[in-house]
């Protein structure tokens, strides 16, 4: 029996100031799958998980995240934004900040976490082996730490399939080798798709590679 793509892109088209910035894009992310989507600094790749994700409506082409439309399957998407985009120094806990990956699943403007919720978040922590640092501001962890935090936030809302934007790229050697051994573990539960400049680092732990800038090549590994 045929899986169905965990994400299916056809030919798609994005355009910025009338020049195509993504050219007929084309791939399909199976269940299980690890897959790399590498390229050159300004290569767009950042703006592909915008509009896999249903942030940037493209000028052509289809999307389909679990044989749906992004935005009906967002609730069953982890986004990991690029580390840079996270103030640290705002005064909130570990905790919070994985209680903060829930918030999008709330209606209204007065957003209260429910029992279900902190379980979730906990469930995290725990994934990312800092549920010990639970009751820590933000600010007082290591760049490792921080980045698990990150990835723990995207992980409350129990997503099938997580998307990581550069998750190495402001780390240190050793942090970097221990994300890839969590990556590791996420991989056997979930389909993994991991933007990133640096194949040599990323060649041994992934199942499929795609080389973007603007169009998309794709490669077994």
């Amino acid at each position: 029996m045929n899986e169905m793509p965990v994400i299916e892109v056809k030919d798609l088209w994005l355009k910025r100031n009338g020049d195509p910035i993504l050219e007929g894009v084309s791939f399909r992310v199976m269940p299980g799958d690890v897959y790399a989507i590498i390229g050159p600094n300004g290569g767009e790749k950042t703006t592909l998980l915008k509009v896999i994700l249903g942030l940037i409506p493209p000028d052509r082409g289809t999307i389909r995240i679990l044989g749906g439309e992004p935005h009906e399957k967002r609730h069953l998407i982890g986004y990991v934004p690029q580390l840079r985009t996270f103030d640290f120094h705002y005064p909130i806990t570990v905790r919070e900040m994985a209680l903060s990956g829930l918030l999008g699943r709330k209606p209204g403007l007065w957003k209260t976490y429910t029992e279900e919720d902190e379980t979730l978040a906990s469930k995290a922590l725990a994934t990312m082996g800092i549920d010990h640092l639970a009751d820590r501001a933000i600010r007082d962890l290591s760049g490792g730490e921080q980045q698990r935090a990150v990835i723990a936030r995207a992980l409350a809302g129990d997503p099938q399939v997580i998307l990581l934007d550069e998750p190495t790229v402001f780390v240190d050697a050793p942090t970097e080798n221990r994300f890839f051994d969590i990556l590791g573990d996420l991989a056997r539960t979930m389909t993994i798709v991991m933007v990133t400049h640096d194949i040599a680092v990323i060649v041994s732990h992934v199942t499929n590679v795609a080389c973007l800038n603007p169009r998309l090549f794709t490669h077994d590994s």
